[in-house]
């Protein structure tokens, strides 16, 4: 990545192009260029078959001067540094403040490519571009340019790695309510990257990182399970319950929510076959049965016709 900075000071991260993309974008513009020339070359040659040779002479100079150099120009400065080949290669020409170019910086580009591209092939341009710490040439130099590329390859996209099975629902009690966001994204990244860390670093970060969550959920790490392992496995729970905390909404019936994860770990109701994980176990202790109170009914009294018809039954 090269910083350019803005005439509002403003820093610019952008990625020069190196010389093989800039090669193959300068070589499908000068095919176009020459296959351009030879087809005004020969209407030329037809329609001045009636003039002397001076004449004939000066217009194929005239030709070739308009086509191979003036083209290009024209096509720099309208297409704001987008011809043909960088269009192909995902290539712009920006000035060194990173905003677009003009006609006077394509005409400085084209006069001097004449020199450094068409009459040493390329040979100086070349030169040039493995000497420049941002692959520029002599043209770029001295217009004050730079070839930057515009399509930036997406890095991929990477997955946390399941658990061992028989991890699976053995941390459905841990409390993870006390586990801040910044650790969750260390040990993310951490699962993420793991297969490219030395083993012993490797093993290092992942006892580090298991410490830190075993103190804050109050829970040490079993001794027969990988540190590894156990990040692995305390984080795919904790997507099981984000999902869980998701997609069970709405009304309650029965104690249970509608569309919520039957007892036992099941379908769920009105879904066959959809793939639930095991429900948390509520931690909230039975309410004990207390005395009857005068003047008060029992629950079991309470007449149908009584209950509101909210689908919550009252508090005895």
């Amino acid at each position: 990545m090269s910083e350019l900075v803005t005439g509002e000071a403003v820093a610019l991260e952008l990625r020069p192009a190196r010389l093989p993309s800039r090669a193959l974008a300068v070589l499908l513009d000068l095919v176009v260029a020459v296959i351009v020339y030879l087809v005004v070359t020969i209407g030329l040659v037809v329609s001045t078959a009636s003039l002397d040779e001076a004449a004939q002479f000066a217009l194929s100079i005239a030709t070739f001067v308009l086509v191979l150099v003036g083209g290009p120009i024209a096509v720099e400065t309208l297409s704001h540094g987008r011809s043909l080949g960088k269009m192909a290669c995902g290539l712009r020409v920006v000035r060194d403040d990173g905003g677009p170019i003009r006609f006077r910086h394509a005409l400085v580009r084209g006069g001097i490519g004449v020199i450094e591209i068409l009459m040493t092939f390329g040979v100086i341009a070349c030169i040039a571009s493995l000497v420049s710490a941002r692959g520029r040439r002599l043209g770029d130099v001295f217009a004050g340019t730079l070839v930057v590329r515009e399509r930036v390859p997406v890095a991929r996209t990477t997955f946390v790695p399941p658990p061992p099975p028989w991890l699976a629902g053995r941390f459905a009690e841990l409390d993870l309510s006390a586990v801040p966001d910044g650790l969750w994204l260390a040990i993310r990244q951490y699962l993420t990257r793991m297969q490219q860390l030395d083993p012993q670093v490797g093993w290092a970060m992942a006892e580090r990182l298991a410490t830190d969550l075993a103190a804050r959920t109050g829970s040490p790490v079993p001794q027969s399970v990988p540190p590894a392992a156990y990040l692995a496995a305390v984080v795919q729970e904790r997507q099981a319950r984000d999902a869980r905390r998701a997609f069970a909404g709405g009304s309650v019936v029965g104690g249970q929510a509608v569309g919520a994860p039957a007892a036992g770990g099941g379908p769920a109701a009105g879904v066959p076959g959809a793939f639930v994980p095991p429900p948390v176990p509520s931690t909230v202790p039975a309410p004990q049965p207390e005395a009857p109170v005068s003047g008060r009914r029992e629950a079991a009294e309470v007449s149908p016709a009584d209950r509101p018809a909210t689908g919550f039954v009252p508090p005895a």
